[in-house]
């Protein structure tokens, strides 16, 4: 059980790295009202989206690296359905908070939490984690 514990901190380790540390530019590039105000051209009206995109495949990335040696190490399996999931969770969330207008920064970081645990859950203790 120790090791299960260690991969759920490690995986919310890497999300405050990748969600706090890493997001560069992408932070300011994820909103429409950043392309508005510095590249406002039809031609890069929906380029916030690529950036939404880009930063939530980093973030998944990140959050399941902890998950994909811990089966590589152990007889759980490792589910890219599970990595897609969450790149489209993520850019859903990001998008509502940061465009929508409609969840703030808690909401934001609980939602990736409760992704982060029951990612977590399905690799570490549900059957088609092994």
């Amino acid at each position: 059980m120790g090791i299960k514990i260690f991969v759920l901190l490690a995986m919310i380790f890497m999300h405050i790295v990748d969600d706090y540390y890493l997001q560069g530019w992408l932070a300011s590039a994820k909103q429409k009202s950043w392309w508005e105000k510095n590249a406002n051209d039809d031609l890069y009206k929906h380029d916030y989206i690529m950036a939404l995109f880009m930063h939530s495949f980093s973030w998944s990335f990140m959050i399941m690296l902890p998950l994909a040696a811990y089966a590589a190490f152990t007889s759980a399996k490792f589910y890219p359905l599970l990595y897609l999931s969450n790149v489209l969770i993520h850019m859903c969330v990001d998008n509502l908070k940061a465009n929508e207008k409609k969840i703030n920064l808690v909401q934001d970081q609980v939602i990736h939490l409760i992704q982060i645990i029951l990612t977590w859950a399905m690799v570490a203790f549900w059957p088609i984690g092994g």
